[in-house]
């Protein structure tokens, strides 16, 4: 061997750079490989990170330690909290970045992460004894010794680029796919089926008619990501929104007849939730327009991401269809969109902390467990990373429930469910969104990372310092009484019903039509009480937000303690669910296949009844 290691991580998109990071910062001894040192984390299609449940996840991602929002928050460009008009469940973070510095900055936290070993290679093979994972060949024929082995490679696994009629091998426009490793996996009994995805035309900004675009601007005071204190975000760049039209809809329909995905040559499912403008004029043909954002890749380039015309179709009508389009009459194109056509692996082979259950030793993260995001992938990296450690150390592993974290909900979904189509986090798929907010993801998560050791003292010393404030001001609310004459002028400016008799200021906020910084406006010893205590922004309007929405935080939160119920109840590791007779065929087929750790996951499994589960629990009874 060339060089012995605690883990080798393969592949720097956004998985392998959160498991690398976080395993050295663990303490293990890291060698990151890939293709490209000059390109890790790149983000391949739009420049953004976060939006409608993605955000959470790299709230959470920060909240244990990773390094996904830090990034973010010195290379954003543009913040806007989306979904602000429904309830906190659903606020959702989300930043365009500078591309290029987006890339520079993970490579500065790669280089400055001790423990961690970089190295530009490609891994061609696994070195394998039996059915585990010890090591890596490369295709410089140097040989790495690990005790773990976390796969990262995103899109490369026999990636095939498609444009029209034209289509050659590559991981993205660029850049070479890495054969071989597939195929080994498979051999050893490791499900591998095909996915795609596209991105779409990146156009130069000189040749933008901005004059007839809609312009959205980012917030007037934005946020961060990082529950640290990363810079503030100055000169915010806007995105701009057009649309298409009928003309554009009859061009493209003219390329059909070359298009890969009509014709056959793409046989990968594509994103269900982020279709190609072609699959979008067929699906929703009564569609007369479809919106389109225009978003800048960077604050040194005048290049742009066409956000919603993701294609896979010939060039030239790519180019004729995007002249048809308000604004967009005279651009010059950078590049034209494609599709890309990748092997993923079957994500329910894998257990709870990711590690295969056919490869000992090996884990698998971001899109080769069929995903579609950076965010969905650097969770699982940051998951995979901290599992592979306390394996290593002998330790019980990290498993996050659904009602801790998104990441629970993606993982959990992942292994129970597998994937028909490219998973993307949206909030309707977690059951207890009203406790999986963003602004809490801190609370339900950093004492996790302090246990493990990824966070430090002084960040503890803050967060404990920040909910210590918190509490503090809805006990005041909860405590002081208002005087109802001069607290009935607010409320007639907000149109809402007058008192008649003092009451707390708890009632008052209650209320839908007032806010908290209506109270503070209108109440001089709640207003001094907050300087005094030194009240951030975030931690009055969290207070605001326990108070408002306390009624269903407390419903969700005994729903979760009464379907926890299950996943207390273990179910052995070498049970035969073929002899419990009262099993329906499909649930001893599944269960079989799965192995749940408990009967909550088993109630999870697709094709699992009420009344298997309840066929479980009485076997066991009747077993014990």
């Amino acid at each position: 061997m060339d060089s012995q290691y605690d883990i080798i991580v393969v592949g720097a998109g956004h998985a392998g750079c959160e498991a690398a990071v976080v395993a050295a910062h663990l303490g293990n001894q890291v060698l990151l490989i890939t293709m490209n040192l000059s390109l890790v984390a790149q983000m391949s299609c739009n420049p953004a990170i976060g939006g409608i449940a993605k955000g959470q996840i790299v709230r959470e991602i920060d909240a244990l330690g990773g390094m996904s929002g830090i990034v973010t928050d010195h290379t954003m460009i543009q913040y806007r909290m989306l979904n602000r008009s429904k309830g906190p469940a659903m606020w959702s973070p989300r930043a365009q970045c500078d591309k290029t510095a987006f890339s520079i900055y993970w490579k500065y936290v790669l280089e400055h992460t001790d423990n961690l070993h970089l190295r530009q290679d490609t891994v061609t093979e696994l070195l394998m004894d039996g059915q585990s994972v010890f090591g890596v060949k490369t295709q410089l024929g140097k040989s790495f010794q690990a005790k773990k082995v976390i796969l990262t490679n995103g899109t490369f696994l026999n990636g095939k680029i498609h444009v029209g009629e034209v289509n050659f091998s590559g991981g993205r426009i660029g850049e070479s796919a890495s054969f071989v490793l597939s195929d080994q996996l498979r051999e050893c009994g490791v499900k591998t089926n095909k996915l795609k995805t596209g991105t779409p035309v990146r156009i130069d900004g000189r040749t933008i008619d901005f004059s007839k675009l809609e312009e959205q601007k980012g917030e007037d005071n934005p946020g961060r990501f990082s529950f640290t204190e990363t810079p503030i975000l100055r000169n915010q760049l806007s995105c701009w929104i057009t649309y298409t039209n009928e003309k554009v809809h009859e061009i493209l329909q003219q390329g059909f007849d070359k298009s890969p995905m009509f014709q056959g040559r793409i046989q990968g499912v594509g994103p269900r939730y982020c279709p190609s403008i072609e699959d979008k004029i067929v699906r929703f043909a009564d569609r007369t327009r479809h919106q389109l954002f225009l978003e800048p890749e960077g604050r040194n380039t005048n290049e742009y991401y066409l956000n919603g015309f993701s294609s896979s179709l010939p060039e030239d009508i790519q180019v004729e269809a995007i002249h048809l389009i308000p604004g967009l009459e005279n651009v010059e194109i950078y590049r034209p969109g494609y599709a890309i056509e990748y092997d993923y692996f079957d994500p329910t082979q894998l257990h709870y902390t990711l590690e295969s259950k056919i490869i000992r030793n090996l884990y698998l993260a971001g899109q080769v467990n069929g995903t579609t995001g950076y965010e969905e992938a650097a969770c699982q990296g940051l998951m995979a990373g901290i599992n592979a450690h306390l394996a290593i150390k002998g330790a019980g592993p990290l498993v996050l429930a659904r009602s801790q974290a998104y990441i629970g909900v993606l993982i959990d979904d992942l292994v129970n469910k597998g994937v028909q189509d490219p998973y993307r986090m949206f909030t309707s798929r977690a059951e207890y969104r009203i406790l999986l907010r963003q602004d809490n993801a801190d609370a339900r998560l950093t004492p996790i990372g302090r246990k493990l050791g990824l966070i430090d003292d002084d960040r503890y010393a803050e967060f404990l310092h920040k909910y210590e404030n918190q509490n503090l001001i809805v006990t005041y609310l909860k405590q002081h009484t208002t005087q109802y004459q001069k607290i009935n002028e607010l409320l007639e400016h907000k149109e809402t019903s007058l008192l008649n008799q003092n009451v707390k200021l708890e009632s008052v906020l209650l209320r839908p039509q007032v806010s908290i910084q209506d109270i503070i406006d209108y109440d001089s010893d709640f207003s001094r009480y907050l300087q005094d205590i030194a009240a951030t922004s975030e931690e009055i309007i969290n207070a605001e937000t326990s108070i408002k929405y306390s009624s269903y935080i407390q419903k969700e939160e005994e729903l979760v303690q009464h379907l926890s119920n299950l996943d207390n109840i273990r179910l052995p590791s070498d049970l035969d669910y073929n002899n419990i007779n009262s099993l329906s065929k499909e649930a001893r087929e599944k269960l079989t296949k799965l192995q749940p750790m408990n009967l909550g996951q088993a109630s999870r499994v697709s094709g699992v009844s009420p009344a298997d589960i309840t066929a479980l629990m009485i076997f066991l009874r009747n077993n014990q």
